[in-house]
């Protein structure tokens, strides 16, 4: 059995998580940007909260933690290079190491960037992954904390799993990623049929979150700094890779 995964809409443009293991009833929350959806949709399920999973301290990804365990206490659990910053945890975990939820395993992947500590849960038996503000739905976070290589380097860890994994990252941000996106890779068919599709669904108000690894792939350039039509477009055909993403990232935060 796989885990059963319910996306949560926070705040204005947030997501958190419900993370449900059908064989022993655990269920994990993933982020807590604010703490009533979590609770309205634990209770609309009827599942019991076992653990949270934080990916790193930003404001929008924790400030709901002390209301939510306040109705529903659980096991908090967060990168031991950010527990100086992040409400208390239960569980300190680094890179390597492994989550239980029920009977699903879920790794720990550093993918620093965004900010330092910042970590990434990966179910492969579940083929999902929650990357919150590292790799988004055509995009990535803004590199606030770490270095333009270390960003390129976490997305690299992500960008070699399975294309079948699901994506569930921490925003609604696709619509404005892929105008981004159709600037510097312009002639790319199916990222120009994905952004069609993002601004019906917006139109619509449905979200565009999760994704999937392959999509991203595909369409994402922050995962296509090899590509070498968008290396043309930059006027970097043959430039080290890690150079090429950290000239997107740059033009992403001036667009």
């Amino acid at each position: 059995m796989t885990l059963q995964i319910l996306t949560i809409p926070c705040l204005s443009d947030n997501y958190a998580y419900l993370a449900h293991d059908p064989a022993t009833g655990q269920t994990a929350a993933v982020d807590v940007p604010e703490a009533a959806p979590i609770l309205k949709a634990l209770a609309g399920k009827g599942w019991v909260l076992s653990h949270v999973l934080i990916t790193h301290h930003h404001y929008d990804h924790v400030d709901g933690l002390a209301d939510l365990l306040a109705a529903a206490p659980a096991q908090v659990v967060g990168a031991t290079a950010d527990a100086h910053r992040l409400p208390p945890l239960d569980i300190a975990v680094t890179e390597g190491d492994t989550v239980k939820i029920g009977e699903q395993t879920g790794h720990v992947l550093d993918v620093s960037g965004h900010t330092v500590g910042h970590i990434a849960f990966h179910f492969p038996d579940s083929a999902a992954i929650f990357t919150a503000d590292s790799l988004m739905a055509l995009g990535c976070g803004r590199v606030f904390e770490g270095t333009m290589p270390q960003m390129w380097h976490s997305l690299q860890k992500l960008a070699v799993l399975s294309p079948e994994t699901t994506v569930y990252s921490g925003h609604e941000y696709t619509q404005s990623n892929a105008k981004f996106a159709l600037s510097v890779d312009p002639s790319n068919s199916a990222l120009i049929s994905r952004a069609t599709a993002v601004d019906a669904a917006r139109a619509k108000g449905q979200p565009t979150v999760p994704s999937t690894l392959a999509e991203e792939l595909a369409t994402n350039p922050f995962l296509r700094a090899t590509d070498l039509d968008i290396q043309a477009h930059l006027g970097m055909v043959g430039a080290d890779p890690a150079d090429v993403f950290a000239e997107i990232r740059t033009r992403k935060d001036c667009f």
